[in-house]
């Protein structure tokens, strides 16, 4: 297939090499007919892959991008530092979707210009704790149920709890502009800014970024990451966009979910639309990160849905899931640790002093 798809003038040994025979050699199917082809090596401690192709008349219908994400999700499964190919210039973009990123310099060969696109693979040792601040009129406050009515003020300086954070260890920050998500447009910009400049921790940032402005203004003002929710789910052909133009690696896909649906709109709507197809079809589009949030546990302290984390888990190897909601005592944390969470957001457990920032910084040592 790859000499059909690739060099159809050239005959079947042009695009066979010597240690073919030492490589993985898979093929999707569908309905009994073979449409996409990929080869994977593993050397050392990384994955390459090549003689990836997918028939013409069934390019664009997604079949090569899942076949790709098999290879991905393997390669992190399987605990490998890295996954590369040699990939023609022209088809950089395909790559950039999944994070993979151009390494040396453009050679050319065949009057084809290539070059070699690599990822590297976070290995997660320790599940990361990341702390929440939410923020309502430039204060951290947080709500119950995701109900403006039932909101409790902890702090009027959001800078403080931030700091307090950086001082016990913590790395991560998840920063929530809920006047931005009521609002449809970013709001508390400065807030992250502030705490972008004084403090060293990797924020992810959302609430109210609807568009291509609000991405520019929450990475210009610091964050590491966008945190899009509900945007995701009504606007797909906004989000793959920017995807595209900013980098799939720049932002954290947000799930709330209900009996393993999706919810927007404050958790008031709940869409047909499950978990495993709406995470499926980001992943697909490079997506890395994802946190869930069930929205039935949120802000209750009730304990975690860790069945149907496990079963995301289960379903998607590679992925960098961070649990989200419920958390109540360092017991859930670990219990998140021991199903293969790679982040754990806690908010309101922290602030009503069921976890201290002393278990946080012990936790994982």
């Amino acid at each position: 297939m790859r000499q059909a798809v690739m060099y159809p003038q050239e005959d079947i040994s042009f695009v066979q090499l010597e240690d073919d025979n030492t490589g993985t050699h898979l093929g999707l199917y569908v309905t009994g007919e073979l449409v996409s082809v990929i080869s994977l090596f593993e050397k050392q401690n990384a994955v390459q892959f090549r003689k990836f192709a997918t028939k013409n008349d069934k390019q664009g219908m997604g079949y090569g991008t899942a076949l790709l994400q098999y290879v991905m999700n393997y390669a992190q499964a399987t605990g490998k530092a890295s996954i590369w190919c040699n990939a023609r210039t022209s088809a950089m973009g395909i790559y950039r979707k999944f994070g993979m990123q151009p390494a040396g310099a453009v050679w050319e060969k065949w009057g084809i210009e290539f070059i070699k696109m690599e990822k590297q693979l976070q290995q997660h040792k320790n599940m990361q704790i990341i702390p929440a601040i939410d923020i309502i009129d430039g204060k951290c406050v947080r709500l119950t149920q995701g109900d403006y009515e039932q909101k409790k003020i902890y702090n009027e300086h959001p800078l403080e709890v931030a700091k307090e954070f950086e001082d016990a260890g913590l790395q991560r920050l998840h920063l929530v502009d809920l006047d931005g998500a009521k609002a449809g447009a970013v709001k508390n910009w400065k807030v992250l800014e502030t705490i972008a400049g004084k403090t060293s921790l990797v924020i992810d940032f959302g609430g109210g970024i609807k568009t291509e402005k609000d991405v520019t203004i929450v990475f210009d003002s610091g964050a590491a990451l966008a945190t899009i929710g509900s945007l995701a789910v009504k606007n797909e052909a906004e989000f793959v966009k920017w995807l595209l133009q900013f980098g799939a690696e720049k932002f954290l896909l947000g799930a709330d979910v209900k009996d393993e649906k999706i919810t927007v709109g404050g958790w008031l709507e709940t869409t047909d639309i499950t978990i495993y197809d709406f995470l499926q079809k980001y992943i697909s589009q490079g997506v890395q990160q994802v946190f869930c949030t069930d929205v039935s546990k949120d802000g209750l302290l009730a304990g975690p849905s860790v069945d149907l984390y496990k079963k995301i888990i289960e379903r998607f190897p590679g992925l960098q899931f961070i649990a989200s909601g419920g958390v109540s005592s360092m017991k859930d944390v670990e219990s998140l640790s021991a199903i293969g969470c790679t982040g754990v957001i806690i908010g309101k457990a922290i602030y009503e002093n069921r976890i201290s920032l002393d278990d946080l910084k012990q936790f994982g040592k």
